[in-house]
């Protein structure tokens, strides 16, 4: 079975040239299909791995805006749609310079199997642009989100599409493209998009989801061993959504999160992250993690290196692509780390997550780990379809139980295949099967 793996591999870098985080998605997916192909070969028949790694559609459009100054500025806006077997397409939109066609491919990819793992009835995809919310004015971010949803929108809807957010994409630029979408189609679709605020459709727990869930996850590896988070400390990577509700979450279970970060560098409060300064910091004002340091007594920001340098016995990437790699894998190993999920989307490049799987180590890949996100979405989206809003308490404890599933997924198919233990394998395979079987019974589309 491996020369068929190797086969469409190769077919995927000759297609699709230069997009080497896409090419590592597939890579790290097909590799782990090895042993589920070889017990069930039908997987393979009538290119059905061919056709999991080639998106339904791909759109990207111009997207022009006019600045404060009244220059006019051109970017690039993307969404794949990637596989709608299980239910309408599915994910996030990032605004980031980083942004390409290659990066939008990456994320859509594994949002399939991420989104399958929730059992929630939700395909795969991805969007974005190239463009940076980063010091613009609330009337520059508002006209390009007005200029984006312009194209977007009818490429999505309720049944079809269901866009939300993510790096770049928060609160306000949810309202703005919300608020277009609803202008160009005349049509109050609260489930066009999820994350939206409370007083206009949205769910509580949506905003602490991905770091809540991250979190749970690794309470859940732990329970295996029998133990928890109780006294661990803890790095986390990043000091957006994602990190603050997982140094959050992490402190309601007893552990000490001590680290976070931005592209300045990265913070170190020994003590114990103060969660109610970080959140003023970086919610309220938007501003630097340096910020939090002046404010801090006894923390100290670092601008060489990574968090991963901090001993710990738990590392919570949350930041983004390949922030993690072989070297900061090993430094995490040597110092005791005992436990790693990721909070982002493939934070831990190839030679990381082969360091972690060799050492025995805890280890929960993103589409897993982070996919709390996601299951509040199409949470929010059940929410919006019967004309109601959940409790907080209601909203979290249906996260918390879907999570629990995802572990035991996890945990039952790397048993399956033969490899107990095996987060990546278990995911992978697990994401899989449910996509494939339903690519099966709906024929060659």
């Amino acid at each position: 079975m491996q020369d068929v793996v190797e086969k469409v591999y190769e077919q995927v870098v000759a297609r699709n040239r230069g997009e080497s985080e896409f090419h590592q998605a597939v890579r790290e997916v097909l590799e782990s299909l090895d042993p589920v192909i070889a017990k069930h070969p039908h997987y393979a028949e009538d290119a059905l791995l061919e056709r999991i790694v080639e998106p339904e559609r791909q759109i990207m459009f111009r997207v022009p805006w006019v600045d404060d100054a009244g220059a006019v500025h051109v970017n690039r806006g993307f969404r794949i749609e990637f596989n709608s077997a299980l239910g309408p397409y599915k994910g996030g939109l990032r605004f980031h310079p980083s942004v390409n066609a290659g990066i939008i491919k990456f994320l859509g990819f594994e949002q399939i199997f991420k989104n399958s793992l929730t059992n929630q009835g939700i395909g795969g995809g991805k969007g974005g642009s190239d463009f940076d919310p980063h010091g613009k004015s609330d009337a520059e971010v508002m006209r390009f989100c007005q200029s984006f949803m312009t194209e977007l929108s009818r490429h999505i809807g309720p049944s079809t599409d269901v866009p939300a957010g993510d790096i770049g994409v928060g609160g306000r630029e949810i309202g703005y493209l919300f608020g277009q979408y609803k202008r160009l189609r005349n049509s109050y679709d609260a489930g066009v998009l999820t994350g939206k605020g409370l007083a206009w459709g949205g769910s509580l727990v949506r905003t602490e989801a991905t770091g809540y869930g991250t979190v749970l996850f690794a309470q859940s590896m732990l329970a295996t061993k029998g133990q928890t988070l109780e006294g661990k400390k803890v790095a986390v990577s990043g000091s957006g959504n994602v990190a603050i509700y997982a140094i959050e979450k992490a402190q309601q279970l007893g552990a000490t999160p001590i680290t976070f970060s931005d592209s300045s560098g990265y913070v170190v409060d020994e003590a114990g992250v103060d969660l109610d300064l970080l959140k003023q910091v970086k919610e309220v004002e938007r501003g630097r993690v340096a910020d939090y340091v002046s404010r801090r007594p006894g923390s100290r920001l670092v601008t060489e290196g990574r968090p991963w340098d901090v001993p710990v016995d738990v590392a919570l990437p949350c930041a983004t692509q390949n922030e993690l790699d072989g070297d900061d894998a090993a430094t995490l190993l040597r110092q005791g780390c005992a436990v790693v999920a990721e909070g982002a989307n493939m934070p831990s490049t190839p030679e990381a997550v082969e360091a972690f799987l060799g050492a025995g180590i805890l280890y929960a890949p993103g589409k897993a780990a982070n996919a709390g996100g996601v299951a509040t979405s199409a949470l929010e989206m059940e929410q919006n379809a019967g004309r109601t809003r959940w409790d907080f308490a209601t909203a979290e404890e249906k996260l918390t139980a879907i999570m629990a599933d995802i572990h035991d997924s996890c945990v039952a198919a790397a048993e399956e295949y033969g490899r107990p233990g095996d987060y990546v394998l278990g995911a992978n395979a697990a994401g899989f099967t449910r996509v494939a079987d339903v690519m099966i019974a709906h024929g060659i589309v």
